[in-house]
């Protein structure tokens, strides 16, 4: 886990997201507590639960980037997942207990992407070897790379099977080394043999990016791929070997237990538009009923129970949940009472007002503004803003969420791309002018948003 402090990560937070500052208190408290929670005595640890969050507010606030921002500051297992797209046990989709299984499939990644790197100068050394005795056209020793001491200290009883000369061959060798070093070999063509990976067949009416991925490792294994030459560059190559002496050199045993570890321990899983699941008191049944199941089979997990995939048992007990919902048509209270209970943090995030607009479209790292000017600067032209003009595009994001239906800071996407429509259209022919300078004023602001403002239908469906 990551040791920053919440103060930290709330500073970090503000630098792409405006406002809400009661939800960004309440995730970085929650993420430094999983940290002090790992640097207590076991016993203490084993007791101390995690307080899992809900976060309510209209769409377009910050919610789904707060967990975005956050999935990138936490050294953790991150898994972001839609409620809506989980169905009851029994009914067609995908069953609750598969989002644990994809936080594991995502903390295994990140491990071996963390081993691989401590193994990759190693591996670089054997991709080097190999590309060497397959440039000079030597059948692979032993496994097919020489180790480094053969490599310092000379050949070994093995390479007797290669020449009668040893020292010419030792020679070409190191030419051969440093030629492959210095690039001078990278578009020469080489051939090697390569694995073809086996299409995994349809089962039931189901393709193959239906299945669960552990199911398709699984199929993958009992299915290997055939063996085939192909003829490649040395850069080609390099890439293709150096990815085959790192899977050798991994762990795969070490890897899986680390990694069901920081899952256990570590993991936190954010469900996006939970009020998707919410039942109304007055609401019609039926087809609803499938929401309720959904709630059903999520209470253990959130509680705490095991779950089977295949690299073993998952405890849930310490997994962080962190939920968020608009809640325009329902309310939490319309959530199972003992799902509700086990989301004790509950925060409420703000409406976004013309303020607001003001300060995200200036004050975020890369802001909407500085984007397009970013984009216009490829033709070779600069843009400036009258602050007039950045109001302008704030005050009538605001009216239209007020008009129409309200989706917050989504609304200022739509606004400034109508404004730059036609200048993004026409740059290319403004930079062969000559012209060097965009200006962006109030006047052009209303001049492409106000009419469509007024024209309910065309607002409707423009913005």
């Amino acid at each position: 886990m990551i040791e920053m402090t919440p103060r930290e990560i709330v500073a970090s937070l503000d630098r792409h997201i405006i406002g809400q500052e009661m939800a960004k208190k309440a995730v970085a408290v929650a993420v430094r507590n999983r940290w002090r929670r790992r640097q207590l005595d076991p016993e203490v640890a084993r007791e101390i639960a995690p307080k899992n969050i809900i976060m309510v507010g209209p769409t377009g606030v910050g919610k789904t980037e707060i967990a975005r921002r956050l999935a990138g500051l936490v050294n953790a297992p991150f898994l972001k997942v839609e409620s809506s797209k989980y169905t009851e046990v029994g009914y067609h989709g995908r069953d609750v207990e598969s989002m644990i299984r994809d936080l594991l499939n995502l903390s295994i990644n990140i491990v071996r992407n963390e081993y691989s790197t401590r193994v990759r100068k190693k591996a670089e050394q054997r991709v080097e070897q190999r590309l060497v005795d397959l440039l000079l056209g030597k059948p692979a020793r032993h496994s097919g790379w020489v180790s480094s001491e053969e490599s310092i200290l000379g050949p070994g009883r093995h390479e007797q099977e290669y020449s009668d000369e040893p020292e010419p061959r030792d020679a070409s060798r190191e030419l051969m080394l440093n030629k492959l070093r210095s690039g001078d070999l990278d578009d020469k063509n080489i051939e090697i043999q390569v694995t073809e990976a086996t299409a995994i067949p349809v089962i039931g009416g189901m393709g193959a990016d239906q299945l669960d991925p552990g199911m398709q490792e699984m199929l993958a294994s009992l299915m290997p791929g055939k063996s085939k030459t192909r003829s490649v560059t040395v850069r080609e190559a390099r890439n293709i070997l150096l990815e085959e002496e790192t899977e050798k050199l991994l762990d795969r045993d070490k890897i899986t237990e680390e990694a069901i570890e920081r899952t256990e321990q570590t993991g936190i899983i954010f469900l996006d538009e939970i009020d998707k699941l919410a039942l109304a008191a007055d609401g019609a049944r039926g087809a609803d009923v499938s929401r309720q199941g959904v709630q059903r089979d999520l209470l253990p997990i959130v509680e705490g129970s095991t779950v089977n995939t295949r690299y073993g048992v998952i405890k849930t007990d310490h997994i962080l949940f962190i939920a968020a919902g608009a809640f325009h048509n329902v309310s939490v209270s319309d959530l199972m009472p003992e799902l509700q209970g086990r989301f004790p943090i509950r925060v409420e995030l703000d409406p976004l007002t013309a303020d607001d607009f003001i300060r995200i479209l200036t004050e975020p790292d890369n802001a909407l503004l500085g984007q397009q000017q970013a984009l216009l600067g490829v033709e070779g032209l600069t843009t400036e803003f009258e602050p007039g003009a950045i109001d302008a595009m704030a005050q009538l994001a605001a009216e239209a969420n007020a008009q129409l239906q309200n989706i917050g800071a989504r609304r200022l996407m739509t606004v400034v791309e109508r404004v730059f429509e036609e200048i993004n259209f026409t740059a290319p022919e403004l930079a062969a002018r000559g012209e060097k300078q965009i200006r962006i004023t109030a006047a052009l602001v209303e001049e492409r948003i106000r009419p469509l403002l007024k024209d309910a239908d065309a607002s409707r469906f423009v913005l």
